[in-house]
């Protein structure tokens, strides 16, 4: 086949989908973790810091609950569509307990996971041309979101000198007639920044005043370290599995932090909660690494994965160039091999 009948027939099976679907960017940590495994897989040694996937394993009462329900055929026929009713009650009652906010179990719908549920709520809640406020950096995810339901996602930078956190003058900043929601996430993925109680309930009085919804992302509502760690005490519930995992997560925290914060030309913020650092690399573009001068994060991301052999996220995926998100959700020895193997090719 020539290369122009090649091209045509590439042509042809792109116009297949639609150019809604066509326009969806592939998720950068997806990536970056599918480049590391293959080149695992062919025998390299690399490290990966890319994927937010933690190194424990399930709970072994959730296992055990798992088998016994696929041997029981009650199990073995179709579910209501927005989940089976007990577990959508045990769902109410969990948000009560962790988040004292009382809801109903026909008010809960169960999905497959984040991306389904902030994809969901995003069909259900925007028309065309809708604005959704985003502060950046965000999960590379959010964005494909709103785009997919016809919303604008509006981004709203900030930086190390806010802590990565948004206020509420520059939501009002950014605030149109157009504006329907916000999308809130503390503790944050890819920064590892968590809001006060004082700053989430000023906001949430703003989006209250305004009419505006707010759609909260609280995947790590129980990783949060250092003085927040009283609020996991309280909770009623058997959650020591989590407990277990927050302090290990704190520990791996504490020393990415400081492994990283001792590159020359590398700033970090010491994460507050989840499981990632997202240090700036700003200082470091622009210098001579092995014979080569990276321009942007993504740049330097490919050169770490070439010469390292370690896998991190460019800051372009979360809409922040000049940084990068490391995930501490891997074993001990890893984690300080991985920055060590940064810091000397940094050096």
């Amino acid at each position: 086949m020539s290369a122009v009948a090649r091209i045509s027939e590439r042509l042809r099976v792109s116009r297949r989908i639609s150019r809604r679907i066509s326009a969806i960017t592939e998720s950068a940590t997806l990536a970056v973790d599918a480049k590391a495994k293959a080149m695992r897989a062919a025998g390299e040694d690399v490290i990966g810091f890319g994927a937010g996937e933690p190194d424990f394993p399930t709970p072994e009462h959730v296992v055990e609950a798992a088998i016994a329900a696929c041997r029981d055929p009650v199990c073995h026929h179709y579910t209501p569509a927005a989940g089976l009713p007990e577990l959508r009650a045990a769902i109410a009652a969990k948000t009560q307990r962790d988040s004292n906010l009382d809801c109903s179990a026909n008010q809960v719908l169960v999905t497959n996971g984040g991306k389904q549920a902030v994809y969901n709520a995003f069909q259900v809640l925007l028309d065309p041309g809708d604005e959704v406020l985003l502060p950046a950096p965000y999960w590379t995810t959010y964005p494909e979101a709103i785009a997919l339901a016809d919303g604008v996602p509006v981004a709203l930078s900030t930086g190390e000198e806010t802590t990565f956190r948004v206020s509420v003058e520059q939501l009002e900043a950014a605030r149109t007639m157009q504006t329907k929601a916000l999308l809130f996430c503390s503790p944050s993925n890819p920064t590892g920044v968590v809001y006060p109680p004082d700053e989430v309930a000023a906001i949430g009085r703003w989006a209250a005043e305004h009419g505006i919804w707010v759609v909260t992302d609280e995947i790590y509502e129980h990783l949060t370290f250092g003085e927040q760690r009283a609020a996991l005490a309280a909770v009623a519930g058997d959650l020591e599995a989590v407990a277990t995992m927050r302090r290990a997560f704190e520990q791996r925290g504490s020393v990415m932090h400081s492994m990283l914060s001792a590159i020359p030309g590398v700033r970090c913020l010491e994460p507050q909660g989840a499981f990632y650092c997202f240090p700036s690399f700003a200082d470091v573009l622009g210098r001579s690494i092995r014979g080569h001068t990276p321009a942007t994060s993504l740049e330097l991301c490919e050169l770490i994965l070439e010469e390292a052999r370690v896998a991190i996220v460019p800051g372009e995926a979360f809409g922040a160039p000049g940084y990068a998100r490391l995930s501490f959700a891997l074993g001990d020895d890893d984690l300080v091999e991985g920055v060590s193997r940064i810091a000397a090719l940094l050096a």
